[in-house]
């Protein structure tokens, strides 16, 4: 199997990104083991990943090769309506609140604690990453960058996300952070996120359910980072990734 852009992958690489499991696309080893490993470097001790109904080979993987810093459990999502639908189906977990990210990206472990240690305030946090260190740090080139949502902030506290900026939105937020979903969020996501309406894409979208929590009174501070964040969306980005992560140590 080839990746998009004509790069031979291995019968894994390949086998895990047709499945749609793209955690487990071996780039050294399993993807998420690099995140989740990430996660403990930043200090955190229990992990929640948010699965599909049945047998899952998230759950086989960690049976077979069980993490030694931190705690696995599994959320169910029983369909796949959106950000904002996962994480009410995790809704257990965040009792006393809980980071929100993607599967499918390695954030630094200093972008972590630094969200962590924000949260400490009692606000919802976000990374707000420079978007020229952002570009220069990552494998994701400048015009996908520019399609990515923009934290529009004032005094550090976040008024608004906006999705898939025009080149006007793009120009007057000329100096804007961009969101990676890098989230802390308190328990009152979850409400928000359970009574938002489905956007038109027919999601449950979790910066609906962010705007929601503004709304209903809480602060979200933005956390200006200058860092990279290696992305697995695409096939195309294994390589990549595969020699981004070359010399890091894995220790789930």
């Amino acid at each position: 199997m080839r990746a998009d852009d004509g790069t031979k992958l291995d019968g894994r690489q390949g086998a895990a990104a047709s499945a749609g499991t793209k955690g487990l696309i071996d780039v050294g080893r399993p993807f998420l083991d690099f995140v989740i490993s990430g996660l403990a470097d930043a200090g955190v001790t229990e992990v929640c990943l948010v699965v599909a109904p049945g047998a899952n080979p998230f759950r086989d993987h960690y049976a077979a090769n069980p993490p030694k810093r931190v705690k696995i459990s599994f959320a169910i999502q029983k369909e796949p309506l959106g950000t904002a639908n996962a994480v009410a189906a995790a809704g257990d977990f965040f009792a006393e609140g809980a980071l929100v990210l993607n599967s499918d990206n390695y954030y630094p472990p200093a972008v972590l604690k630094k969200v962590l240690q924000a949260s400490k305030t009692g606000h919802a946090v976000t990374a707000g990453f420079d978007r020229d260190v952002l570009v220069a740090n990552s494998n994701i080139p400048a015009a996908r960058v520019a399609a990515f949502a923009l934290l529009d902030e004032a005094d550090g506290l976040l008024r608004d996300i906006v999705e898939k900026p025009t080149p006007q939105e793009l120009a007057r937020l000329s100096t804007a952070k961009i969101s990676m979903n890098c989230w802390f969020f308190p328990a009152q996501i979850i409400s928000a996120c359970e009574n938002i309406e489905l956007s038109p894409r027919g999601e449950y979208e979790i910066a609906d359910a962010v705007r929601a929590l503004i709304a209903a009174g809480t602060n979200v501070t933005v956390v200006p980072v200058a860092a990279g964040v290696l992305d697995l969306s695409r096939r195309a980005d294994i390589p990549q990734v595969t020699q981004a992560l070359a010399d890091v140590k894995v220790a789930p």
